[in-house]
């Protein structure tokens, strides 16, 4: 297939018009044409290929140089939208998700225990990069975990995990929108509706949410269970539930260590769920994914607050839920039933 064929040309025109530096897309371009040409050899196009090539190429080039994998990585998260093939998102997503997740935890247990401690912890490990494959991430992750636990205690090691590994929710407005309601359950309501409307948005047009297409079953889904997205509120406690990572191959699966392989968002255990190994792996891991959600709750409300997970794909459960205690002072002023 001719070079025009691959829209190489017309993509590069839109990165220019996006402001993104010429030797940027230079690299970018670049980068794009040497996973089209690895297809080639496999008889393959950027358009059709088999799950797997993608994170086989990516593995090959974080051998020599992880920078060329980020670039591959920016690169194809812009070029496969562009050319239609969103259907190849989820093995960008599998070799993107949370990459930097475990060089996080390395350099924020030498900031809060010191580097002695780093040094034991991480004794002997090769921390996979970017574009590794995703089954080496794991065996990673059980002695991490193992040693922490050992060394600092399994509260430390929540404490570790509690403010996300990954970054978090984005607030956007919704730090003034919500005061601007004055009203919590009011606000979960709104934010509930409008996460309903925008997947209706994405089956409708047809167009990817988290990498994926999505159907009637996904938007089913969505308004079957109220704690997915924003939450609601039991009591003091915001009740949340994350939608599935792979929503459309966990609602048709059937064997239950793959169902839930496929509702984990997390690369450094699901590998493991799949493989029926993650009872080796600590259940406090899931702390970092409860981070997620704390993140957004702590700039919403001005103040730290406590998440903890209730039900894990890592722990067995076919859920992801996690339960936010909200502040006294909140309680007070913006729950109008109580």
């Amino acid at each position: 297939m001719e070079e025009k064929d691959h829209k190489l040309e017309s993509f590069e025109s839109f990165l220019l018009s996006r402001k993104i530096e010429e030797n940027e897309v230079r690299r970018v371009i670049d980068a794009l044409r040497g996973f089209i040409r690895f297809l080639a050899k496999e008889n393959d196009t950027v358009f059709s290929f088999s799950y797997g090539k993608m994170i086989h190429y990516a593995d090959m080039l974080a051998t020599k140089d992880v920078k060329e994998v980020v670039t591959l990585v920016r690169g194809l998260w812009r070029y496969l939208p562009f050319i239609k093939a969103n259907h190849h998102m989820e093995e960008l997503l599998d070799i993107a998700e949370s990459s930097q997740a475990m060089e996080t935890l390395y350099e924020r247990v030498a900031e809060w225990h010191g580097e002695a401690v780093q040094t034991e912890i991480f004794k002997g490990i090769d921390i996979p990069p970017l574009g590794a494959r995703p089954e080496t991430k794991p065996p990673v992750t059980r002695v991490v975990l193992q040693r922490l636990e050992d060394q600092l205690g399994e509260e430390s090691t929540k404490d570790l995990l509690r403010p996300c590994l990954h970054g978090g929710q984005d607030v956007g407005t919704d730090k003034e929108r919500f005061y601007e309601i004055g009203d919590i359950d009011q606000f979960l309501k709104i934010k509930y509706q409008e996460l309903i409307e925008e997947v209706e948005q994405h089956r409708d047009e047809q167009t990817a949410m988290f990498a994926q297409l999505v159907d009637d079953d996904v938007v089913e889904f969505v308004r079957t269970v109220p704690s997915v997205g924003p939450g609601v509120r039991e009591g003091n406690k915001i009740i949340i539930s994350k939608i599935p990572y792979q929503i459309k191959h966990f609602l048709t699966e059937e064997q239950p260590n793959v169902k839930r392989y496929h509702l984990c968002y997390c690369p450094w255990v699901r590998g493991a769920i799949r493989d029926g190994t993650e009872k080796d792996i600590s259940p406090n891991f899931c702390y970092c994914s409860g981070g997620y959600y704390k993140i957004y709750w702590d700039e919403i409300f001005d103040q730290s607050v406590v998440i903890e997970p209730l039900k894990t794909a890592l722990w067995g459960d076919m859920i992801c839920t996690f339960a936010m205690e909200i502040p006294d002072e909140i309680m007070k002023e913006y729950v109008r039933d109580e």
